[in-house]
């Protein structure tokens, strides 16, 4: 935390006063507001009833000589009734290691799965999908160091390792003692013809943390539990495939583009107790269309199967999510979207509703360009 502190500081100090000076040219700064109306708070959802401040931010970017870059990003939402802030992002970055070598070290997202390492400001649904939702708080970032490597070839190719510590996935552990999280990725992706491109992944994250038992039991008491980041279903081992597809004439999106997007994702070895058949699976598939150069509509349907852990006994949880969106962007820095999300608990999902929810976007000065 120290670190991830020092070099946000670090970051701001050179986005100011010294982004002026000759020596660190090319810092930049932006900033983010999220705001949301909700009839209803869903069932992992991470969007409370009423009008709420979403996941906003203040960011700033920029590079340190020839050798390094850093970027610091500062959180704001809703919690509880109350706004918080954290640090988000904090990290510096090599930008010219040879044969295609990367390294980053600070706080940042994980490169695990498609979604993860994006900011939730650039997706295309008000709530992340249930997979995030339940195996990764919505979003993870951690302190840790990362080392990408990328292919000298027209396919892209990229391999990636993330060594993080780990008390933010899991924030209660039945042994504290034991720390670190480890993820191994690899994405490819390419062009098919001049109106298509795709890009597929395989992630695994290894976490030595076990849960404790308390947290599920508090949560199905009805209790208050943050959910921000820590994961409501965790395990040892999580695997994520991920693939992505998109269309647009002669590779013009501006105007029309299809973009269709699939992730599964299992995680085993839930507790010291478990066998190989309790495991926590889930999967989503999601379709946007950009039917006008500010419309774009979209469906998602997603499927979360559980196996809650009470020490050696496990029960089963089933919820299934729809959700129906219809976006108007007037501009690059504006979203104003309308999402009707239905869901489906077979077991172990009460609280499963039906929501209405209405989301304004803001954005602010110089931001990362999004990713594939």
């Amino acid at each position: 935390m120290r670190t991830s502190i020092a070099l946000l500081g670090l970051a701001a100090a050179m986005g100011g006063p010294a982004a002026a000076q000759p020596a660190y040219p090319g810092w930049q700064a932006g900033a983010v507001i999220d705001i949301t109306a909700a009839s209803r708070e869903l069932a992992l959802g991470q969007r409370p009833r009423g009008l709420a401040l979403g996941h906003s931010e203040v960011a700033v970017t920029g590079p340190i000589g020839d050798l390094l870059e850093a970027q610091g990003t500062l959180s704001v939402h809703s919690e509880d009734k109350r706004v918080e802030a954290e640090v988000e992002e904090a990290w510096l970055q090599t930008r010219a290691l040879p044969a295609g070598l990367q390294v980053r070290a600070g706080r940042f997202s994980s490169q695990l799965g498609y979604l993860n390492e994006q900011h939730s400001h650039s997706d295309d649904f008000v709530e992340r999908p249930l997979l995030y939702r339940a195996f990764l708080g919505g979003h993870y970032f951690d302190d840790g160091v990362r080392v990408n490597w990328t292919a000298p070839t027209d396919l892209y190719l990229r391999l990636g390792a993330e060594w993080f510590a780990g008390t933010r996935l899991v924030q209660e552990a039945a042994s504290p003692s034991r720390r670190g999280v480890v993820v191994l990725s690899a994405r490819t992706g390419g062009d098919l013809g001049s109106s298509q491109s795709w890009q597929a992944g395989l992630s695994y994250l290894h976490n030595p943390r076990e849960a404790a038992v308390e947290e599920h039991e508090e949560e199905e008491e009805g209790e208050e539990h943050d959910h921000a980041h820590g994961a409501a279903f965790a395990g040892r081992r999580m695997w994520v495939g991920e693939l992505a597809w998109k269309w647009a004439p002669e590779g013009n999106n501006a105007r029309q583009q299809l973009r269709v997007a699939y992730e599964i994702a299992r995680v085993s070895g839930l507790n010291r107790f478990a066998t190989r058949a309790d495991r926590h699976l889930a999967q989503y598939l999601s379709v946007v269309w950009r039917f006008a150069p500010t419309w774009e509509a979209g469906v998602r349907h997603d499927l979360l199967r559980t196996r809650t852990p009470h020490e050696d006994q496990f029960e089963d949880g089933r919820l299934r999510e729809t959700a129906l969106m219809l976006a108007w962007k007037p501009s690059h820095a504006q979203t104003l979207r309308v999402q009707y999300t239905h869901q489906r608990s077979r077991a172990g999902f009460d609280e499963a509703t039906r929501a209405l929810q209405l989301q304004y976007i803001l954005s602010f000065g110089a931001h990362a360009a999004h990713s594939f």
